[in-house]
């Protein structure tokens, strides 16, 4: 058993220590934005194809115009949230990962489905999905709940 002693408690993992989520819903949002940023920047070079491509077939691939942002979105998200570090750039930049409570690896899929569940869940709720996090354990939103995910401190 890996366990540590804090403070005469026993903490078996990393996502039981209390010190794991101080201070990250201020590094979500911050995060939140930065990942805006670079999915917008992103959206860039993917548009200049599509209008080239859309020269190309007379109007027909400005179509893709319609699902740009949000195709652009998704494969940041599969590549970061999914990939090896278990964070997006902008999670990476404010020091928070995402880990599931079972202690398994996020996979691509899970990472979409948690970024969709936020997007549809912001839409709904709007910023009000964020006062969850003060009444939940571990600082978790909503969509962390149903996914069972945690955002904790990579630093920590």
């Amino acid at each position: 058993m890996n366990a540590r002693v804090l403070d005469g408690e026993i903490i078996t993992s990393r996502l039981d220590d209390v010190r794991a989520y101080d201070g990250v819903r201020t590094r979500r949002i911050l995060a939140f934005i930065i990942d805006y940023c670079i999915v917008a920047l992103l959206t860039i070079p993917f548009a200049i194809l599509v209008a080239v491509l859309g020269l190309l077939t007379f109007g027909l691939g400005w179509a893709l115009y319609s699902i740009l942002v949000p195709a652009v979105a998704i494969l940041y998200i599969w590549n970061t949230l999914g990939g090896r570090n278990q964070a997006t750039s902008g999670m990476r930049m404010m020091g928070i990962r995402l880990d599931r409570l079972d202690g398994s690896r996020i996979d691509g899929l899970t990472a979409v489905v948690h970024s969709v569940l936020f997007w549809a869940s912001t839409v709904i709720l709007t910023p009000l999905v964020l006062l969850v996090t003060l009444f939940s354990d571990r600082k978790r939103t909503l969509h962390d709940l149903l996914l069972g995910t945690v955002v904790s401190r990579s630093d920590r």
